[in-house]
């Protein structure tokens, strides 16, 4: 069974046809073509498919689209604006905060909601806010490392 579904994705209104039983994740992928988001292990252990609802990280793939009509959703692609990175996305990039790159659009996702509940988070909150995040080439390190960067680039942008 269908029904018309209305999403806002990256500060875009859509207006979809969507079978009831379809994930925000295939929505995404088939209908809209935003291809950040990616399924990893499709039961929400591995983080590849995150994005951000009214803020929030959740995982897509265990979403019915329908759960997100008449929210703001953001994608990773709707990070940069007029051509530039967001900071979040340019301290990976600084900091080589990934490997084959598969996790990073939900990396970078989870990081963009952890520094705005917390923008002074720890190193122990960061680990914990990202454990939902798998990355199979193991690129912690270097994915830490990117975190803490775009922590230090965004409040020095905000003044905090």
């Amino acid at each position: 069974m269908n029904e018309t579904l209305r999403l806002r994705v990256n500060g875009q209104d859509f207006e979809l046809q969507v079978r009831t039983h379809h994930t925000l994740l295939q929505v995404l992928r088939d209908q809209l073509k935003l291809f950040g988001a990616r399924e990893g292990c499709g039961v929400g252990m591995c983080g590849a498919c995150t994005v951000l609802l009214d803020g929030q990280a959740v995982s897509s793939c265990l979403m019915l689209a329908a759960q997100a009509a008449d929210k703001e959703l953001l994608t990773v692609e709707g990070l940069a604006e007029n051509g530039r990175l967001h900071p979040i996305q340019q301290a990976y990039v600084e900091c080589s905060g990934y490997q084959c790159s598969f996790c990073t659009p939900g990396f970078i996702l989870t990081t963009l909601a952890l520094l705005e509940e917390n923008p002074h988070a720890s190193e122990e909150e960061i680990r914990d806010y990202l454990a939902g995040n798998l990355c199979r080439c193991g690129s912690y390190v270097k994915i830490l490392k990117s975190v803490k960067l775009a922590q230090q680039q965004m409040l020095v942008s905000k003044n905090l």
